[in-house]
């Protein structure tokens, strides 16, 4: 058996997320059957985060353990080629020890949200940022999410459906950048952790939209975050705008490793 790590792109609007599910599409079902085309086996697919339905990603990270072994070039031109029906594309393979695991050993996940503030519906990104009619306060925006840094309860800002363990986590940077986009205004937030909760990124940006239009104070923030009840979250982000950008390992599995066409 030889393990290969797999970074995969993919529009999140066709799947119901990420994970498997019976009677629904999912982004690792598409990988799974591109897998088994090559590998009598079928082996499973893991990856690195659930995406949500409708979520995004440029940089998600997957392995899979086939029974033979292939150079990784050639391998993702094979899996882009039993996936050229699914908005799916592998850009990166590469052969790791078993040691490695996709969700276990990442140390970092970055997270990209495009919201976009104009008065006309979105065209060419429909489906693929939130718009918003009103202009935001970036800099408010900036001095909300600062009460966010660091080591926190984030229990306000997790789903009630989450299933992790603890709501104790560790954001390490909430960078929002304002630029100009066709007849308005984008905010991109970017967020970077060891982990996230479920839906805690998008609850976070829509609880950050809610400063920048004016509705809240930037320093509500920290009391929705002290009082620890999910009921002093602002409004949930919808999914169209997330993104998940990249996943970071101690050694970057991937180096200079690219998938074939």
């Amino acid at each position: 058996m030889q393990r290969y790590a797999v970074k995969i792109e993919y529009d999140g609007r066709p799947f119901s997320g990420w994970q498997r599910q019976k009677g629904h599409p999912s982004v690792q079902a598409a990988l799974e059957r591109a897998v088994a085309c090559l590998d009598p086996a079928m082996p499973p697919v893991t990856g690195a985060g659930r995406t949500d339905s409708g979520v995004h990603a440029m940089g998600q990270v997957a392995h899979v353990d086939m029974t033979r072994e292939w150079d990784p070039y050639r391998l993702g031109g094979a899996l882009n080629a039993h996936l050229r029906h699914d908005p799916v594309a592998v850009v990166a393979v590469a052969a790791v020890d078993t040691e490695f695991h996709a969700r276990f050993s990442a140390i970092e996940r970055e997270y990209l949200f495009r919201l976009v503030s104009r008065n006309q519906p979105l065209v060419h990104d429909a489906g693929q940022a939130w718009r918003v009619r009103r202009t935001l306060d970036a800099d408010a925006m900036r001095a909300g999410a600062a009460h966010l840094i660091g080591r926190h309860d984030f229990t306000t800002f997790r789903s009630t459906m989450c299933q992790a363990l603890s709501p104790i986590k560790t954001i390490d940077a909430i960078d929002i950048e304002e630029r100009s986009y066709p007849a308005g205004r984008e905010y991109r937030f970017t967020l970077r952790a060891r982990s996230f909760l479920h839906n805690q990124v998008r609850s976070i940006v829509g609880t950050l939209e809610r400063v920048g239009a004016g509705a809240w104070p930037p320093g509500r923030v920290g009391t929705a975050l002290s009082a620890r009840d999910r009921s002093f979250c602002g409004p949930v982000s919808p999914p169209e705008g997330l993104y998940l950008m990249a996943v970071r390992y101690p050694v970057n599995p991937f180096g200079q490793a690219s998938s074939g066409n």
